[in-house]
This record gives structure tokens, sequence and C-alpha cells, in this order.
């Protein structure tokens, strides 16, 4: 899956498990993909070696919250129906020209 954001196409990896939600993008060193969690209304960076930018969506992948630049050792929490709502972690820097409210479009690769 891919995200796209001004033309650009960002690799999106899909968190299944509650294993891949808990450890999110922890100790990677270079951060060159996404992460999209669903059913997630808190997210913490303990563990990072890079910032990240982090987006929470509804239900309609509308933006509903953006948090630029992440650095480490941060818990987010937001105030939303968790059967509503994704966590979106996406490399530092990628959600510069997003606003709330932006519908996010995601380009699924053809399964054969």
């Amino acid at each position: 899956m891919n995200l796209i954001i001004n033309n650009i196409k960002i690799p999106i990896k899909y968190a299944k498990t509650w294993n891949d939600k808990l450890r999110g993008l922890m100790f990677l060193k270079k951060i060159n993909y996404g992460l999209l969690i669903p059913q997630c209304i808190s997210i913490h960076t303990f563990g990072m070696k890079d910032n990240i930018d982090l987006i929470f969506l509804n239900e309609k992948k509308a933006v509903m919250y953006i948090f630029q630049n992440l650095k480490a050792n941060k818990i987010i929490q937001v105030n939303e129906d968790i059967n509503k709502t994704s966590a979106l972690e996406l490399p530092k820097n990628t959600s510069l020209n997003l606003k709330i409210g932006d519908i996010l479009t995601f380009e699924f690769e053809d399964v054969i």
C-alpha cells in the first residue's frame, strides 16, 4: 500500500498484530516508510532512533490531528472513539503540507 501526498508515493505498512502496533517504527535509524495502525488513539515514541510525523485519521481517512517531527520518549493520546480512529506514523517532515480535514489517498497494489 502507498500513501500519495503531493504526487509523492510513500510506502505504508499495515500493523496487523498487537506486536506490530506496539513496536511501530521503533529502533529504525532511517525511516523511509509509514505505518498505519488501525483502532489506535495513542502512540509512544520510546525506542525511536529517528523523529516521526504522526497523523490521526477518522474512518473516512480525514486528518484529525497532526504531530510533526516528534522526538523520542513522547506519549501522544487523542480523545476520540478508538473504533473510528487510526494512527499513521510517517517519516519526519512528510506531513508538512497536510492540514486538518484533508482526506488521504491510499493506493493499493494489485495482488495476484
